[in-house]
């Protein structure tokens, strides 16, 4: 089915499979009965990345069947959020008799929030120059007539800035709004509602939880600031610069206090806490000053590398959080010969796809 083509009234029955599959998938467990958050079944996309094409006067986002790999027009797309289906349209209107913003423009990528900011990224085969800058700067007032936007060109080793290359996020988790700076070309989950969500359940696990916080992952700080009140301090790793520097500015955003974030990767994390090797990036920070008894872990598609999945079943609650079903399962046939799932979740990230997101609680016998 094309993300075009969804329909709403369709969204309980595919939720329903989503559960019975991920049930089937790891019926071989001993796993809690599994809890099950929904999505908004239109406009749940904060995010939307489009190629252009162009023919004659018509310029069109364009997106590609899966099935048959042609390409289609795409005049509007329901799984974005609203914001961004709107400047699709007046983007569209607008580019198409301007020969110097179109010219070898072939993407356009869309980040937005729940307050209705958007930033777009217009990506080109072609050097930007003066002239584009200025018709740049024409297009954006005009936009922000109506819209809070921004706009930012690309091209090879190239990036203009016509005033920010971030979006301000504001997401209630639970009774408190956070706030989040979310850089263009950067990793945020894509649906802002379901995140909510998945931030609430992750605060709900870890009531109670002793000690210190550790994580593996963080991003720019979306687990990291609000579980920060759980725990006494969190430590968190990030390898992304861009990612890193954001979440140091989260910090300062929502005034907490409690948690330090690291430029490490997990494997380097690993080697320090093992005195293998020193890194200059730890100065002023002394690993063993930290009392971590909860790990949480949000790995890439290819789960926990064997030294990481070693590290992290030496601590006593682990919160693991995947968007692989199949590179969790093998992480779990190891997890569970120390500890015991007590709690385990869908959130439909992806709605009317086979992705799935899940959260998984474990706690050490």
């Amino acid at each position: 089915m094309r993300p075009t083509e969804i329909n709403p009234a369709d969204y309980e029955q595919q939720l329903a499979q989503k559960i019975d599959s991920v049930q089937q998938a790891f019926r071989s467990f001993s796993m809690p009965e599994l809890e099950a958050f929904r999505s908004a079944p239109l406009h749940y996309r904060m995010r939307a990345e489009f190629r252009m094409w162009h023919d004659g006067d018509n310029l069109d986002h364009v997106m590609f069947d899966q099935t048959t790999k042609q390409k289609y027009a795409v005049n509007h797309f329901p799984p974005a959020s609203k914001v961004i289906n709107a400047v699709m349209a007046r983007l569209i209107a607008l580019l198409k008799d301007n020969q110097v913003l179109r010219r070898k423009l072939f993407q356009i990528d869309y980040l937005s929030t729940l307050t209705d900011e958007i930033l777009v990224t217009l990506v080109y085969h072609k050097p930007l120059d003066e002239e584009w800058i200025s018709e740049g700067q024409a297009l954006r007032a005009l936009l922000r007539n109506d819209f809070k936007i921004d706009i930012i060109g690309r091209s090879k080793k190239q990036k203009v800035l016509l005033d920010k290359d971030y979006v301000l996020e504001s997401l209630p988790v639970n009774d408190r709004l956070y706030q989040f700076k979310q850089i263009e070309n950067s990793f945020t989950q894509p649906n802002a509602g379901v995140n909510c969500k998945m931030l609430e359940w992750a605060l709900d696990i870890t009531q109670g939880c002793q000690g210190d916080l550790l994580e593996l992952y963080c991003g720019a700080g979306n687990f990291s600031l609000p579980l920060a009140q759980n725990f006494r301090r969190v430590l968190a790793t990030e390898i992304s610069k861009s990612s890193v520097a954001a979440a140091q500015q989260n910090i300062q955003l929502n005034e907490i206090d409690n948690v330090t974030i690291l430029r490490m990767s997990s494997e380097e994390f690993v080697q320090a806490l093992n005195n293998e090797r020193s890194f200059r990036r730890l100065e002023g920070v002394n690993l063993q000053d930290y009392d971590c008894q909860t790990v949480l872990v949000d790995p890439p598609r290819s789960g926990l590398d064997d030294e990481t999945l070693a590290m992290v079943q030496e601590y006593n609650n682990i919160v693991y959080i995947s968007c692989n079903p199949d590179t969790l399962k093998d992480n779990l046939t190891v997890l569970q010969k120390t500890h015991d799932i007590v709690r385990f979740a869908l959130f439909d990230q992806f709605p009317y796809t086979h992705h799935i997101e899940s959260g998984v609680y474990l706690q050490k016998r």
